[in-house]
Protein backbone atom coordinates (compact mmCIF):
# COMPACT_ATOMS: atom_id res chain seq x y z
CA UNK A 1 0.00 0.00 0.00
CA UNK A 2 2.62 2.65 0.67
CA UNK A 3 4.44 1.89 -2.41
CA UNK A 4 0.95 2.35 -4.36
CA UNK A 5 0.47 5.37 -2.50
CA UNK A 6 4.03 6.59 -3.41
CA UNK A 7 3.33 5.77 -7.29
CA UNK A 8 -0.03 7.70 -7.40
CA UNK A 9 1.52 10.40 -6.15
CA UNK A 10 4.86 10.06 -8.26
CA UNK A 11 2.74 9.79 -11.27
CA UNK A 12 0.82 13.08 -10.85
CA UNK A 13 3.65 14.99 -10.00
CA UNK A 14 5.48 13.69 -13.25
CA UNK A 15 2.63 14.78 -15.34
CA UNK A 16 3.46 18.34 -13.82
CA UNK A 17 6.69 18.76 -13.76
CA UNK A 18 8.57 21.47 -15.96
CA UNK A 19 5.76 23.04 -16.24
CA UNK A 20 4.07 26.30 -14.93
CA UNK A 21 3.85 26.49 -11.92
CA UNK A 22 0.49 26.73 -10.15
CA UNK A 23 -0.48 27.93 -6.78
CA UNK A 24 3.11 28.69 -5.15
CA UNK A 25 2.57 30.11 -1.72
CA UNK A 26 4.88 30.43 0.97
CA UNK A 27 4.50 28.58 4.67
CA UNK A 28 7.18 28.98 7.49
CA UNK A 29 8.95 31.59 6.07
CA UNK A 30 9.81 33.36 2.35
CA UNK A 31 11.74 30.57 1.02
CA UNK A 32 9.72 27.79 1.95
CA UNK A 33 7.52 27.00 -0.45
CA UNK A 34 4.40 24.94 -1.31
CA UNK A 35 2.17 24.64 -4.53
CA UNK A 36 -0.86 22.80 -5.91
CA UNK A 37 1.22 19.90 -6.77
CA UNK A 38 2.16 19.25 -3.22
CA UNK A 39 -1.46 19.86 -2.16
CA UNK A 40 -2.89 17.83 -5.01
CA UNK A 41 -0.54 14.67 -4.72
CA UNK A 42 -1.59 14.90 -0.63
CA UNK A 43 -4.99 15.02 -1.39
CA UNK A 44 -4.62 11.63 -4.29
CA UNK A 45 -2.59 10.04 -1.40
CA UNK A 46 -5.49 10.87 1.22
CA UNK A 47 -8.03 9.34 -0.87
CA UNK A 48 -6.42 6.45 -1.08
CA UNK A 49 -5.90 5.40 1.79
CA UNK A 50 -9.08 6.76 3.81
CA UNK A 51 -10.80 4.58 0.72
CA UNK A 52 -8.29 1.30 1.36
CA UNK A 53 -6.90 2.07 5.35
CA UNK A 54 -9.96 3.61 6.59
CA UNK A 55 -9.20 3.23 10.08
CA UNK A 56 -5.44 4.25 10.04
CA UNK A 57 -4.39 7.34 11.37
CA UNK A 58 -2.56 9.87 9.13
CA UNK A 59 0.02 12.89 9.44
CA UNK A 60 0.75 14.63 6.25
CA UNK A 61 3.30 17.62 5.10
CA UNK A 62 0.60 19.60 4.11
CA UNK A 63 -1.87 19.79 6.75
CA UNK A 64 -3.67 16.48 6.27
CA UNK A 65 -4.73 15.24 9.64
CA UNK A 66 -6.55 11.96 10.49
CA UNK A 67 -7.24 9.61 13.68
CA UNK A 68 -7.85 6.05 13.81
CA UNK A 69 -8.62 3.11 15.42
CA UNK A 70 -5.71 0.89 13.79
CA UNK A 71 -3.19 1.43 15.72
CA UNK A 72 -1.38 2.98 12.55
CA UNK A 73 -0.07 5.42 11.40
CA UNK A 74 1.10 6.57 8.00
CA UNK A 75 3.02 9.85 7.58
CA UNK A 76 3.66 11.40 4.21
CA UNK A 77 5.61 13.82 2.54
CA UNK A 78 3.18 13.90 -1.05
CA UNK A 79 6.42 16.14 -2.73
CA UNK A 80 9.56 16.61 -0.82
CA UNK A 81 12.26 18.75 -3.01
CA UNK A 82 9.37 21.49 -3.71
CA UNK A 83 11.92 23.81 -4.28
CA UNK A 84 14.03 21.69 -6.59
CA UNK A 85 10.53 20.79 -8.15
CA UNK A 86 9.56 24.13 -8.57
CA UNK A 87 12.68 24.95 -10.09
CA UNK A 88 13.10 21.75 -12.57
CA UNK A 89 15.98 20.71 -10.90
CA UNK A 90 15.56 16.57 -10.88
CA UNK A 91 16.35 15.92 -6.94
CA UNK A 92 12.89 15.22 -4.96
CA UNK A 93 10.61 11.95 -3.97
CA UNK A 94 7.41 10.97 -2.41
CA UNK A 95 7.90 9.84 1.03
CA UNK A 96 5.11 7.00 2.46
CA UNK A 97 5.69 5.67 5.92
CA UNK A 98 3.90 3.28 8.06
CA UNK A 99 4.24 3.07 11.90
CA UNK A 100 2.84 1.04 14.82
CA UNK A 101 3.49 0.89 18.73
CA UNK A 102 6.62 -0.72 17.61
CA UNK A 103 7.86 2.35 14.96
CA UNK A 104 8.38 2.20 11.72
CA UNK A 105 6.27 -1.12 10.02
CA UNK A 106 7.26 0.11 6.05
CA UNK A 107 8.88 3.17 4.56
CA UNK A 108 8.64 4.34 0.62
CA UNK A 109 10.48 6.79 -0.72
CA UNK A 110 10.43 6.79 -4.72
CA UNK A 111 11.81 9.38 -7.40
CA UNK A 112 9.88 9.12 -10.33
CA UNK A 113 12.27 11.07 -12.60
CA UNK A 114 14.55 8.26 -12.18
CA UNK A 115 12.01 5.61 -12.41
CA UNK A 116 13.89 4.59 -8.89
CA UNK A 117 11.59 3.20 -5.67
CA UNK A 118 13.19 2.12 -2.55
CA UNK A 119 10.78 0.38 -0.08
CA UNK A 120 11.62 -1.48 3.24
CA UNK A 121 9.39 -3.82 5.51
CA UNK A 122 10.39 -4.43 9.40
CA UNK A 123 12.29 -7.46 9.06
CA UNK A 124 12.98 -7.78 5.50
CA UNK A 125 15.58 -5.64 4.61
CA UNK A 126 15.18 -2.46 1.93
CA UNK A 127 14.91 -2.79 -1.70
CA UNK A 128 15.75 -0.75 -4.52
CA UNK A 129 13.27 -1.67 -8.03
CA UNK A 130 12.93 -4.84 -5.81
CA UNK A 131 17.03 -5.58 -5.48
CA UNK A 132 18.58 -5.52 -1.90
CA UNK A 133 20.64 -2.22 -1.03
CA UNK A 134 22.67 -1.80 1.88
CA UNK A 135 24.73 0.78 3.52
CA UNK A 136 28.18 1.30 2.39
CA UNK A 137 30.66 -0.93 4.89
CA UNK A 138 32.43 2.13 5.93
CA UNK A 139 34.35 3.45 9.02
CA UNK A 140 36.76 6.27 8.56
CA UNK A 141 34.65 9.37 9.09
CA UNK A 142 37.40 11.75 7.43
CA UNK A 143 36.87 10.14 4.16
CA UNK A 144 33.47 9.89 4.65
CA UNK A 145 30.91 11.48 1.58
CA UNK A 146 28.19 13.30 4.07
CA UNK A 147 24.95 14.75 3.43
CA UNK A 148 23.17 17.60 4.60
CA UNK A 149 19.99 19.99 4.45
CA UNK A 150 19.56 23.06 5.65
CA UNK A 151 16.27 25.12 7.15
CA UNK A 152 14.45 27.64 6.16
CA UNK A 153 14.78 30.23 8.63
CA UNK A 154 18.09 32.67 8.09
CA UNK A 155 19.25 32.54 11.73
CA UNK A 156 18.59 29.39 12.20
CA UNK A 157 20.74 28.64 8.18
CA UNK A 158 23.63 30.66 9.96
CA UNK A 159 23.86 28.70 12.94
CA UNK A 160 24.15 25.50 10.21
CA UNK A 161 26.64 26.80 8.52
CA UNK A 162 29.00 27.33 11.53
CA UNK A 163 28.31 23.60 11.82
CA UNK A 164 29.04 22.80 8.47
CA UNK A 165 32.84 24.85 8.55
CA UNK A 166 33.50 22.32 11.26
CA UNK A 167 32.33 19.43 9.36
CA UNK A 168 33.92 19.95 5.98
CA UNK A 169 37.43 20.02 6.77
CA UNK A 170 36.57 16.37 9.13
CA UNK A 171 35.11 14.60 6.06
CA UNK A 172 35.50 13.81 2.32
CA UNK A 173 32.92 15.91 1.59
CA UNK A 174 29.41 17.25 1.58
CA UNK A 175 26.58 16.99 -0.65
CA UNK A 176 23.00 18.81 -0.68
CA UNK A 177 20.64 17.83 -2.65
CA UNK A 178 17.73 19.37 -1.04
CA UNK A 179 15.74 16.48 -0.09
CA UNK A 180 15.60 14.66 3.21
CA UNK A 181 13.95 11.68 2.03
CA UNK A 182 15.97 10.89 -0.92
CA UNK A 183 19.68 11.66 1.03
CA UNK A 184 18.20 8.62 3.70
CA UNK A 185 17.74 6.75 0.91
CA UNK A 186 20.64 7.44 -0.84
CA UNK A 187 22.18 6.30 2.22
CA UNK A 188 20.56 3.30 2.50
CA UNK A 189 21.75 2.50 -1.22
CA UNK A 190 25.49 3.35 -0.46
CA UNK A 191 25.26 6.31 -2.60
CA UNK A 192 26.32 7.97 0.10
CA UNK A 193 27.88 7.25 3.35
CA UNK A 194 26.69 9.37 6.26
CA UNK A 195 24.28 11.82 6.67
CA UNK A 196 22.99 14.76 9.24
CA UNK A 197 20.14 17.33 9.64
CA UNK A 198 18.09 19.38 12.18
CA UNK A 199 14.87 20.70 11.75
CA UNK A 200 13.17 17.73 10.69
CA UNK A 201 9.72 16.77 11.12
CA UNK A 202 8.19 13.15 10.83
CA UNK A 203 7.38 13.43 6.82
CA UNK A 204 11.09 14.46 6.22
CA UNK A 205 12.55 11.27 8.02
CA UNK A 206 10.00 8.25 8.94
CA UNK A 207 9.93 6.47 5.45
CA UNK A 208 13.69 6.89 4.73
CA UNK A 209 15.03 6.20 8.81
CA UNK A 210 13.22 2.70 7.29
CA UNK A 211 15.01 2.23 4.74
CA UNK A 212 19.21 2.69 6.53
CA UNK A 213 17.48 0.70 9.13
CA UNK A 214 17.11 -2.29 7.11
CA UNK A 215 19.86 -1.56 4.77
CA UNK A 216 22.32 -2.78 7.47
CA UNK A 217 22.71 1.18 9.30
CA UNK A 218 22.29 2.87 12.12
CA UNK A 219 20.02 6.16 12.52
CA UNK A 220 20.21 8.26 16.08
CA UNK A 221 19.02 11.47 17.28
CA UNK A 222 20.94 14.49 17.45
CA UNK A 223 21.22 15.70 20.76
CA UNK A 224 19.74 19.24 21.63
CA UNK A 225 16.74 20.82 19.48
CA UNK A 226 15.68 21.57 17.10
CA UNK A 227 15.19 17.76 16.19
CA UNK A 228 17.83 15.78 14.02
CA UNK A 229 19.49 12.73 12.66
CA UNK A 230 22.51 11.13 11.93
CA UNK A 231 22.32 8.27 9.78
CA UNK A 232 24.48 5.79 8.34
CA UNK A 233 27.12 2.49 8.84
CA UNK A 234 27.39 2.39 12.93
CA UNK A 235 31.16 2.74 12.74
CA UNK A 236 30.14 6.30 11.49
CA UNK A 237 27.04 7.34 13.22
CA UNK A 238 28.80 8.01 16.56
CA UNK A 239 31.88 10.61 15.50
CA UNK A 240 29.52 11.93 13.24
CA UNK A 241 26.99 12.95 15.96
CA UNK A 242 30.15 14.70 18.13
CA UNK A 243 30.95 16.18 15.01
CA UNK A 244 28.03 18.27 14.69
CA UNK A 245 26.77 18.47 18.09
CA UNK A 246 26.14 22.48 18.85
Amino acid sequence: MAERAARLAGDLLMERFGGPARGVAVKSSSTDMVSDADREAEEAIVALLARERPDDALVAEEGAREGGSSGRRWVVDPLDGTTNYLYGFPAWCVSVALEDAGGGLAGVVHDPWRGETFRAARGAGAQLNGEPIHVRDHDDLSTALVATGFGYDPQWRGTQADVLRRVIPRVRDIRRAGAAALDLAWVAAGRLDAYYERGLNPWDWAAGVQLVREAGGRVEPLEGEPFGVAAGPSALVEPLRRLVAT
